[in-house]
């Protein structure tokens, strides 16, 4: 007897439909499975034997053999236990072959048939619907997840039996209706609690209108974490496309809690400094999503900047460029995407308190280069923006913070994002995604501004990328004061904080 099932594999972040074929035959009892499976897959083996029979389903005492399908593509994880289960019991006729054939099983068994909750199933609920198939039969754990996606049957089963039950009956098995539920919010860190640092709040709103990078310079305690940690708060909410991709991430580096649907919060990522390359942009034998991933529309901190190793911090260069992340290795390559703000904080020399007023620096002029050698010019001139964040008088330490408010900030972060999102017409959504072709159509200078950049070239030798990240900064001020031509005024704003970089 042959049956065939749908299932599907995890690449990356999508998903590529896999069919599991059974054939139940006689001979000596054996159980043969092909299709490059790896180690995980074929353990599944005496996982899907036990759960048979604990369910109390005859395991079929003759000669088996599964194939996965493509056999050009590895399968690695525990997912294919159900589906295989369900090809068995299909193949020996305890389930009718009529009721699967448009549907995806996934599921990873435990001996005494209950179903566990698995990583990636909101990729594979969206191939499931690209494919224009029913619906998809999975844990219980990850309804929420799956009901995600619009026009997708969702049956969810917590047992080998209910699946069972399920196929055989689908009357029985109440659909779960889409559902685009979030966790609680967390309230957002708010700027009105930073006192002083006029300038870097203004670069903060900067970077969070144009997904600008962001390196903050200051000695310790003076507030650049409280600043990163509140860059959250003025980013606008994400739209559903946005959430979506972050929730398929996550989805995929199984950090999606039970029960939970789509995620709205804009993520925040804040790696230690110890973190591996690995770690840092995605790897292993199976390559999973890195922190530059996680933090997919949304930021990405690295606090102490400078002791993070330097290899590390240079691979940061692709997905700083690109916003994707390509990880190769010889099982197989994945890309995941990896468009995110990066805010870093460093301080000034290894002491700190380097240009300090009231602390004095007891760095050699020999230390001072090494330290600041860590971060290669070629990582440098990929930061759009770098601030100063001076330690605050003795005096404004006893006052309220007083400051503008996150919401009010937020307010015109939209509003800007709204004039890229109209100009852009589908070619970008906001100023940071510029290319050099798009540039010449969209950030137009004035006369004085024309002046003001080119005397700024010839002084301060900017690079062919540094100019194109001046314009692309210069074109978010303008729109933040609402202005369709680039005019000097904010030529020269974008300038001052490259030149600050530069001195840095």
């Amino acid at each position: 007897m042959l049956a065939r099932v749908r299932t599907a594999a995890v690449v990356g972040v999508d998903a590529l439909p896999v069919y599991v074929e059974v054939d139940v035959s006689f001979g000596l009892p054996m159980f043969a499975m092909v299709g490059l499976p790896d180690a995980s897959v074929r353990e599944s083996r005496d996982r899907v034997r036990s759960a048979i029979r604990n369910s109390g389903f005859e395991f079929p005492p003759h000669r088996i053999t599964v194939n996965l399908a493509p056999a050009d593509v590895r399968k690695a994880g525990a997912a294919f236990d159900l589906p295989i289960a369900l090809g068995i019991l299909a193949a020996a006729g305890a389930v009718e072959q009529r009721h699967v054939a448009d549907l995806v099983l996934v599921g990873e068994l435990s001996l005494d048939g209950s179903i566990h909750p698995m990583r990636g199933v909101l990729p594979i609920a969206i191939a499931a619907r690209r494919e224009g198939l029913n619906g998809v039969l999975l844990p219980s754990a990850n309804a929420s997840e799956a009901a995600i996606v619009a026009g997708l049957r969702v049956m969810p089963v917590g047992c080998l039996v209910d699946a069972v039950g399920a196929l055989n009956d689908p009357s029985q098995v109440c659909p779960l209706p889409m559902c685009v539920t979030a966790p609680p919010a967390v309230r957002s860190l708010d700027l009105a609690d930073v006192r002083g640092q006029l300038l870097a709040r203004r670069a903060l709103e900067i970077a969070a209108a144009g997904g600008h990078n962001l390196l903050l310079v200051g000695p310790p305690g003076s507030g650049k974490t409280m600043l990163a940690r509140r860059l959250s708060g003025v980013l606008p909410p994400l739209s559903f496309d946005e959430a979506l991709e972050v929730t398929a991430v996550h989805s995929v580096a199984g950090l999606l809690h039970a029960g939970s649907g789509l995620l709205t919060e804009r993520p925040f990522r804040a790696p230690h400094h110890t973190i591996s390359d690995a770690a840092l942009v995605g790897g292993g034998s199976i390559p999973r999503p890195g922190e530059v991933s996680l933090a997919h529309h949304g930021v990405l901190f690295l606090d102490e900047m400078l002791e993070f190793s330097r290899h590390v911090l240079e691979v940061l260069r692709q997905p700083l460029e690109e916003g994707t992340v390509n990880v190769s290795r010889a099982a197989r390559s994945a890309v995941f995407p990896a468009r995110f703000i990066l805010v870093g904080a460093m301080n000034p020399c290894p002491c700190g308190f380097y240009g300090d007023a009231t602390r004095t620096c007891r760095c050699t002029p020999l230390q001072l280069l090494k330290y600041r050698e860590r971060l290669s010019g070629p990582l440098r001139d990929r930061l759009d923006m770098t601030v100063e964040v001076p330690a605050l008088p003795p005096e404004s330490l006893h006052e309220a913070g007083g400051g503008e408010p996150s919401a009010a900030v937020r307010e015109r972060v939209m509003s800007a994002r709204a004039r890229q999102l109209e100009r852009g017409g589908g070619d970008f959504r906001i100023n940071a995604e510029l290319t050099p072709g798009l540039m010449a159509r969209h950030c137009p200078l004035d006369a004085d501004g024309r002046r003001v950049l080119a005397a700024a070239l010839r002084r301060l030798t900017l690079s062919a990328r540094g100019y194109d990240r001046v314009r692309k900064v210069a074109r978010t001020i303008a729109d933040l004061a609402g202005a369709d031509v680039i005019t000097a005024d904010h030529v020269a704003e974008a300038l001052q904080f490259r030149e600050l970089g530069r001195a840095g």
